[in-house]
């Protein structure tokens, strides 16, 4: 037994583990453990830039047996942070990984204030160590995230989203780049996803002079994704070569398990490329001032030198700003307008920007010059037909959002190429008239106007900065054919306080079947006290008679149907379908036919689907680089297809040109049957032989010759 103590401050992880079990029997082997981790400190700090594996060892047994003796150990966190902020940049990198490592395991067991440590860790960005840093920055987010994992602790996260902020500001670029991804990356973790922290990204981070900072912020409000192409490239090439391994190598079960990873692994990331691209606008609309935002970083724009990548993303998230916001940023469009040239490098994503900035509550004349810009130098007959098609998609993305942009002379230039030649020109113009028959079909010449349908003689024309306020549900009218027989019988107060009808299909608006006997009584009630008497009696006689059976009564019960529903009152369809909106509860079946009844209301003879003008937050730049061409389609439909053209035709193959059947072939035709091991000789004599395989050739002949005499 004593022989195993002995061995014990030697073998200290075996010690760890006796001390987690029991602490109080193996304090003195602890204490012993602790001078000589502070000896070896002493010695250390004589030359810091060596390593020394004994205190590296000491460290982490310290580190993780720390919270067995609290008391011991109250000054071993304050030695590593001294280590590390007297020697920071001098320390030997395994070593500065040691302390920074005891450190987090302090940490983690609640022995260290999380806001000293995170004043540390950004003190330590100043170290040439990429793996530090990206070490450090992961284990801020872990940290952070585990605190709020319960509950959120809100005096907390007040105190580090501050630090957080003073270090954006920081002179060091590296602190400050630091300090915004961890900031973008507890946003998307859900953690610190309120407006302050976006705010701060905002005013701060947006107009950062640090080039990496701006970039980050920038991407957060645009919702980027980063480097999806690289790993899904990287699983393709690790797709190829390991189905080319396992086709050549021998068959082993690893290798079958290896192969199943890598497919698990591409099928993963084809899922992740056919995924929808979600854009983050929450953050957009969390900002406090988007005016002055936008109005900064345009004047940020003209005074940058940055390339021309984060000119692009300015222009993206002033336009973002403008079109969800609706502001006036009247300068933003003269200095787009000078982009707008067909040989501009990304020129769909300069015109997807115009059209971002666009929204109803900008003045036709600010957009008018860009419209007029985008005819003059894309849809003109000099241009490619691809180039005229980007053109006037582009015209028509920013008239859905701004329809009185357009002047009637430019709209109907524009409509004469509904006859182009090129489809894709000619399909660009028609959904162009479509949209105005929608919007303003004043504009469009009499011809062009179609046929008017329901959905326009519904529609109301706005002015500018008209809204239209809806008292109903659109379409709810689909509902009523269910409901057509509502009857709502009304009590005598509600009669009583107002004629008219409660809003439902049928309303009982008739009088008693007295005929007038309600207002006899009263009256009778006004006249002297004799008469009354006489009337109390007569109304006594009126209900014995009305106790006896009637025969006629019985007789003509669908007479009175008749007149009772002669006393009814048929509400009109607008005031009927308003009531139902207000009291029913609809569901996903209604809805689909509110919606289909609305469709059918644009259908027309010559448009045989209804218009998609739906107006989001984002224009995708799908609808600006749609060119009408030859869909096409995948391999079973193109079979479809085709055999669907073979019905009557005859099959192909050989076609035997003789008259009769029982003939003979040609020594030709029969050579077509043969083997081909029979006729390979002659196949073989019609090539071209070279002048060395002749030569061979006549040795051999010349040889045999020889021979034979």
């Amino acid at each position: 037994m004593s022989r195993h103590n002995n061995n014990l401050p030697d073998n200290l992880p075996q010690l760890q583990n006796l001390i987690k079990r029991d602490p109080d029997s193996y304090k003195e082997e602890f204490e012993q453990q602790y001078r000589h981790f502070l000896n070896n400190l002493e010695i250390f700090q004589l030359n810091p830039s060596d390593e020394n594996k004994a205190l590296y060892e000491l460290v982490m047994f310290i580190a993780q047996v720390a919270q067995c003796y609290p008391n011991e150990c109250m000054q071993f966190p304050q030695h590593l942070v001294d280590l590390l902020k007297n020697h920071s940049t001098n320390l030997d990198p395994s070593m500065r990984n040691c302390f920074v490592k005891g450190l987090i395991l302090l940490r983690n067991k609640n022995l260290l204030p999380a806001l000293d440590l995170l004043e540390l860790f950004f003190q330590l960005l100043r170290c040439p160590d990429k793996k530090l840093r990206t070490f450090l920055e992961t284990h801020i987010i872990n940290d952070i995230k585990n605190m709020n994992a319960k509950q959120k602790d809100m005096k907390l996260n007040s105190t580090l989203q501050n630090f957080m902020f003073s270090m954006l500001k920081d002179s060091n670029p590296k602190a400050a780049k630091m300090s915004v991804d961890i900031m973008i990356e507890l946003y998307k973790k859900n953690i610190w996803n309120d407006a302050k922290t976006v705010n701060v990204i905002a005013n701060v981070g947006c107009f950062s002079k640090v080039t990496k900072v701006l970039v980050a912020s920038l991407k957060f409000f645009l919702g980027h994704e980063i480097d999806e192409s690289d790993s899904e490239s990287d699983a393709d090439i690790d797709l190829k070569s390991a189905i080319m391994t396992n086709r050549v190598n021998k068959k082993t079960k690893k290798r079958k398990k290896q192969l199943d990873q890598v497919k698990r692994a591409v099928v993963k990331a084809s899922k992740k490329k056919k995924k929808a691209p979600s854009f983050n606008f929450s953050a957009i609309h969390l900002i406090h001032n988007p005016q002055g935002m936008a109005e900064g970083l345009l004047k940020q724009l003209h005074s940058t030198n940055e390339r021309f990548e984060v000119k692009m993303m300015h222009l993206d998230v002033i336009s973002r700003l403008i079109g969800i916001h609706e502001l006036f940023v009247f300068a933003f469009y003269p200095y787009i307008t000078r982009f707008l040239q067909p040989h501009q490098r990304l020129v769909t994503r300069i015109l997807q920007f115009a059209a971002q900035a666009s929204h109803e509550l900008v003045p036709g004349e600010i957009i008018e010059p860009i419209l007029k810009t985008i005819a003059n130098n894309f849809i003109t007959e000099r241009n490619s037909s691809d180039v005229m098609a980007v053109g006037l998609n582009s015209v028509r993305e920013i008239c859905t959002r701004c329809p009185l942009a357009m002047s009637e002379d430019l709209l109907r230039d524009l409509a004469m190429y509904k006859q182009y030649k090129e489809k894709s020109v000619m399909m660009a113009a028609r959904s162009l008239i479509v949209l105005y028959r929608e919007q303003l079909p004043a504009l469009l010449h009499k011809k062009d106007r179609g046929r008017p349908t329901e959905a326009q003689a519904e529609r109301k024309i706005k002015e500018y900065g008209e809204i239209i306020a809806h008292d109903t549900v659109p379409g709810a009218e689909a509902l009523l054919k269910e409901s057509k027989t509502i009857d709502i019988k009304t009590d005598e107060s509600e009669t009583e306080k107002e004629d008219g009808s409660d809003g439902d299909d049928w309303v009982d608006v008739s009088q008693s079947e007295g005929d007038g006997s309600d207002i006899e009584d009263v009256e009778g009630e006004d006249s002297d006290d004799e008469g009354s008497d006489e009337n109390d009696d007569n109304v006594k006689d009126n209900k014995e008679n009305e106790n006896e059976p009637n025969e006629t009564e019985k007789t003509d019960i669908s007479s009175q149907e008749d007149v009772k529903a002669k006393n009814m009152k048929f509400l009109n369809t607008k005031e009927a379908a308003q009531e139902i909106a207000l009291t029913k509860i609809f569901t996903d079946e209604d809805f689909k036919k509110i919606d289909a009844a609305n469709i059918k209301k644009t259908i027309t003879n010559s448009r045989k689907r209804p218009l998609e003008s739906d107006k989001t937050d984002f224009v995708k730049l799908e609808n600006i680089e749609m060119i009408y061409k030859k869909r096409k389609h995948d391999k079973e439909s193109r079979l479809e297809t085709v055999k669907a053209g073979r019905t009557d035709r005859k099959e192909f193959g050989y076609k035997d040109g003789r008259k009769n059947e029982n003939c003979s072939k040609t020594n030709r035709e029969k050579q077509k049957r043969k083997n081909y091991l029979m006729m390979r000789h002659k196949a073989r004599g019609k090539a071209k032989k070279s002048f060395k395989e002749k030569q061979q050739k006549m040795r051999k002949h010349l040889i045999h010759m020889k021979k034979m005499k």
